[in-house]
């Protein structure tokens, strides 16, 4: 069965990435969920270093591990990318 990303999803994700980042001044509901997060179009201003470690934290909090930098590339292009990703990749674990 697919599903679909949450809003609390989403949330969650936006969240992760401010703590990881140790970002203040920027609130979650400040983050556009389909502007790309590395593109200077969106509130967040990220490098490939904050690509990294954003990647490391979804690794660890969810538990599960993106080897293909390809993949990884592609999965954190946007909020929605990166929870379509875990919705996905949660479907298989079931």
């Amino acid at each position: 069965m697919n599903q679909i990303p949450t809003e609390e999803l989403r949330t969650e994700i936006k969240n992760l990435i401010l703590e990881t980042l140790q970002i203040t001044e920027i609130k979650p509901g400040e983050i556009d969920n389909d502007k790309p997060l590395f593109s200077g179009e969106n509130t967040l201003t990220l490098d490939s270093v904050d690509a990294l470690e954003i990647i490391m934290a979804i690794q660890r909090k969810y538990n599960l591990r993106i080897a293909d930098q390809n993949l990884a590339r592609s999965v954190i292009v946007s909020i929605n990318t990166i929870a379509e990703f875990l919705v996905s990749e949660q479907g298989k674990q079931s």
